[in-house]
């Protein structure tokens, strides 16, 4: 990671923490593409514990339906890399931890096509109470840089839907 990618990452995982803490809100994460690296970043500074309840990181579809109880018609309609799946995983998530709010991510990092889904197509969405958001993302990267931009931009739709 370079220096100026950790100056970013910092800056916005400094922005998480003194939003949750300063609202006094709760905050879960279920991760699949990203393998745990938004949770990392959010425990990377201390105090986290005060508002980060759990991270899960569901990265088979068993996982996706057994852990967080993600229906089997949405991953039959829909795949687990579509938007239809990083909402129903956040919902999920944030239920599951009962957290003011969740983060999810889903996608294809790459090198090869999954469910038919290029490679940098990722879905993340954010729910809190009576509302979860969800945002594409087509990253171009390899595998490693895409997982990084995939957990930046999670932590970011974060930030925007928590302070708009």
């Amino acid at each position: 990671m370079s220096d100026s990618m950790d100056g970013e990452v910092l800056e916005i995982v400094q922005r998480v923490h003194k939003f949750f803490r300063k609202k006094g809100l709760t905050l879960s994460v279920a991760e699949s593409c990203t393998g745990g690296l938004i949770s990392h970043y959010i425990t990377t500074l201390p105090g986290a514990s005060i508002f980060f309840k759990a991270g899960v990181i569901s990265y088979s579809i068993e996982s996706k339906k057994i852990i967080l109880g993600v229906s089997p018609e949405t991953i039959s309609r829909h795949g687990v890399v579509s938007k239809e799946a990083a909402v129903e995983i956040a919902e999920k998530v944030r239920s599951l931890t009962r957290t003011d709010y969740s983060v999810s991510t889903t996608g294809n990092l790459g090198p090869d096509v999954l469910e038919d889904k290029e490679r940098g197509i990722i879905f993340i969405a954010v729910s809190k109470k009576g509302q979860t958001l969800s945002r594409e993302l087509r990253l171009t990267g390899d595998r490693g840089d895409n997982k990084m931009n995939a957990s930046l931009s999670a932590l970011r739709f974060l930030i925007e839907v928590a302070e708009g």
